[in-house]
């Protein structure tokens, strides 16, 4: 893809940007521009993420950190302001699967579940707002899910999870919408990533990549555009959400799922 320069001169931090579909956007993010605080609970994976950046000619902060600890939360904010000088963009990706229903999903897997996709949602932004409404900026993008609009089994913690995040993000928009900040949510549909596969092997679907491949192909073909998705769908969508073009967009909730939730 070609640059346009859309976030020439902003900075942003992303979490779960160690792989995924947070590694995607910080990529994108930098190629467009951005300077980019890489945030992962595996320093070594942030890193790497950081190392690509430097080496087409970016700038980035790799940053460890746990998103459900608010002392981790407000450290990666401090750290990315004394670094960066100033915060435009927050992406809160990093999460977790969750496998089960509502029968016998184990209290420690709601409590870690919704630690990580929920809790760490928030706290993601904790810090970051004041400095936000302080320069009277701010783009705030949310991960949630497709699972959070339409029923999936199997997965019950991880999408009551989602649906907060959705609730939280509308609740921000009309909040901070005065200080001219945007708060805006993605909803991805299925995209082939090690969050996705190891979700499928808690669940007891997949066993090894031959099961893995098949489940693609299966699963493909759920959606209207019959394929699934790429981490770089994902990324456009984060960095149209990230950029100018978004200005008087704030409040939403897109879907990134091939036609999958208009069922």
């Amino acid at each position: 893809m070609t640059s346009t320069g859309r976030l020439t001169g902003r900075s942003a931090l992303v979490t779960g940007a160690g792989s995924g579909l947070g590694r995607a956007s910080a990529l994108r993010f930098a190629e467009e521009g951005a300077a980019v605080a890489v945030v992962d609970l595996d320093l070594g994976a942030a890193t790497s993420v950081c190392a690509e950046i430097v080496a087409a000619g970016g700038r980035a902060l790799a940053v460890t950190a746990n998103v459900t600890s608010d002392a981790d939360s407000r450290r990666m904010i401090d750290e990315t302001l004394t670094e960066f000088g100033q915060l435009d963009i927050v992406f809160a990706n990093a999460g977790v699967n969750g496998a089960g229903d509502a029968a016998d999903t184990t209290e420690a897997e709601w409590d870690k579940v919704i630690g990580i996709n929920l809790k760490g949602v928030w706290l993601t932004s904790r810090y970051a707002l004041p400095h936000m409404i302080e320069r009277r900026t701010g783009s705030i993008i949310n991960q949630a899910s497709m699972g959070a609009l339409i029923g999936l089994p199997g997965i019950f913690p991880y999408t009551a999870a989602k649906g907060g995040v959705i609730a939280m993000t509308k609740q921000m928009a009309v909040t901070y919408g005065p200080d001219n900040i945007r708060v805006n949510a993605i909803c991805p549909g299925t995209i082939p990533t090690p969050l996705v596969y190891r979700s499928r092997v808690d669940r007891g679907a997949a066993t090894d990549d031959a099961d893995q491949v098949a489940i693609d192909a299966e699963v493909a073909n759920r959606f209207p555009l019959r394929r699934l998705g790429t981490p770089a769908d994902v990324a456009s969508l984060a960095l149209f959400l990230a950029s100018d073009e978004a200005d008087w967009v704030t409040g939403g909730v897109y879907t990134v799922d091939g036609g999958r939730s208009a069922f």
